[in-house]
């Protein structure tokens, strides 16, 4: 079964609002690029992953995606939601059995729990990957891809759980350790530097854009 994944990635310059009233709109461009470039690093070196599909109506991801060998989707800049849609159709339409939606916020993804999320057996229609709060889902395993309408935002993780109950479709909440955290507050930013300290072999281009950072506040 082909399984693609969906990387719905916003405009870099509007990337991280709330991430750090200290950082200006520079520094928060290149740590949001820093992550997208380890999530595409981390699917890359997926086995089960086959394609990789970036939806985006940035300039430069699109560039960064082909340099990994992702296939780039024009995103209208309609939310997180419509982009996911846009790939979900994509991968319809290409015949693929399966998709993994991801955020390009998650740096510290791991290749291996990639494939073993996708090899699960019995695996689920729908696999709901909550982020470190439980609340929000950072990520969806979709078999097929259109089996559950993407429905990300605060709160998603129940609401997926709802949507697939009232479709009547198999759906199963997994914890995917390095998918948990997602960066968006300076709380997260804070439990990334910690769990980096601990990670090794992973995340390169986000520790790099960190030590930038920590040596332009010394």
């Amino acid at each position: 079964m082909r399984t693609f994944a969906i990387l719905p990635v916003k405009t870099f310059a509007k990337a991280k609002q709330r991430l750090d009233e200290g950082l200006d709109i520079g520094t928060r461009r290149v740590i949001a690029q820093a992550m997208y470039c380890d999530v595409l690093v981390a699917l890359r070196r997926a086995k089960r992953i086959d394609e990789i599909l970036v939806v985006t109506a940035d300039d430069h991801a699109a560039q960064v995606a082909g340099g990994y060998g992702a296939s780039v989707l024009i995103d209208h800049e309609r939310g997180h939601n419509a982009a996911a849609a846009v790939g979900v159709l994509a991968a319809c339409r290409a015949s693929a059995g399966r998709a993994l939606l991801v955020p390009g916020d998650c740096p510290l993804l791991d290749p291996v729990e990639v494939d073993e999320l996708i090899s699960r057996d019995p695996a689920p229609a729908v696999a709901i990957v909550p982020d470190r709060h439980g609340t929000g889902t950072n990520g969806l395993l979709l078999t097929p891809p259109d089996s559950l309408e993407p429905a990300f935002g605060p709160d998603s993780c129940a609401r997926h759980q709802a949507n697939a109950e009232r479709d009547g479709t198999a759906a199963e909440v997994v914890e995917v350790s390095s998918l948990a955290l997602d960066i968006d507050t300076p709380d997260d930013l804070e439990q990334l530097y910690v769990a980096l300290e601990s990670i090794h072999g992973r995340a390169a281009h986000t520790r790099g854009a960190l030590r930038q950072l920590t040596r332009s506040r010394a």
